[in-house]
């Protein structure tokens, strides 16, 4: 009956905003988690790194010291700026083993650039030679959306980090560093106009909208079972008709 299921409408969003507090308690330990690991000083980044460990060290600030092999640098785009379309650029960057003498590489996402500087020709400043101190964030590899098309590593078209993708492009380690920029409207301007990439803020972006939707959901089991108990107390209703009907017969 269509009674019957409505019945179930405040209960379906009262379980649903008890789970967004759980959701809530878990988000915020997570954030807390993360904003401990920006306050202390950067770790040198060993030269071989277990990319199952880097979970516990997500968000972990870094630096690490290396060529940047700009002829195997990668585009991953569109991505917006400021309201201007663009692309991140991500080179891998070639260090030096000093145990074995061997060198290895690690994917570091230098930052963004507009689309009209996507032409290397057209950003020299962007290409810095010889040896380079990185220092950014250690991250864990991105999740694809489900609306995000596959990436055509054969054409050069990135449309999402695929960090293991790029890695055996590129011969790397499996180990993705976000390179980092404090702040500044001055400096981004002028990075966009030489074409050098605009960095992230050191700083957590994860989104947080538990609050939102626990008082969401719990508004509407509210409001659904005031109207339920409006229709089940108000006279004349098809429950009260049919036991009227009932007597009579």
């Amino acid at each position: 009956m269509k009674f019957d299921r409505t019945a179930f409408i405040p209960l379906t969003a009262f379980a649903l905003g008890t789970w967004q507090v759980q959701r809530l308690g878990w988000k915020t330990e997570l954030l807390a988690r993360f904003e401990d690991r920006l306050v202390r000083d950067p770790l040198p980044l060993p030269p071989r790194i277990d990319p199952d460990a880097i979970k516990d060290f997500d968000y972990r600030r870094v630096y690490a010291t290396g060529h940047f092999r700009h002829d195997q640098e990668m585009l991953i785009g569109p991505r917006m700026h400021d309201g201007e379309d663009g692309y991140l650029i991500v080179t891998p960057l070639e260090r030096e083993d000093t145990k074995d003498g061997k060198s290895t590489k690690i994917l570091v996402c230098r930052g963004w650039i507009s689309k009209k500087k996507a032409d290397q020709r057209t950003r020299p400043k962007s290409l810095p030679q010889g040896l380079v101190t990185v220092q950014g964030l250690l991250r864990e590899p991105w999740k694809k959306n489900r609306f995000t098309p596959d990436n055509k590593p054969e054409e050069g078209k990135f449309y999402f980090p695929d960090v293991k993708q790029m890695a055996e492009l590129t011969s790397s380690q499996v180990v993705w560093v976000e390179e980092t920029m404090k702040p500044d409207l001055v400096e981004a301007y002028n990075r966009q106009d030489a074409g050098v990439p605009i960095g992230r803020p050191p700083e957590v972006n994860l989104r947080n909208n538990h609050t939102q939707y626990i008082f969401t959901w719990y508004s509407l089991s509210l409001a659904t079972s005031i109207m339920l108990w409006m229709v089940v107390k108000k006279p004349g209703t098809i429950a009260s008709r049919r036991i009227k009907q009932s007597k009579e017969w």
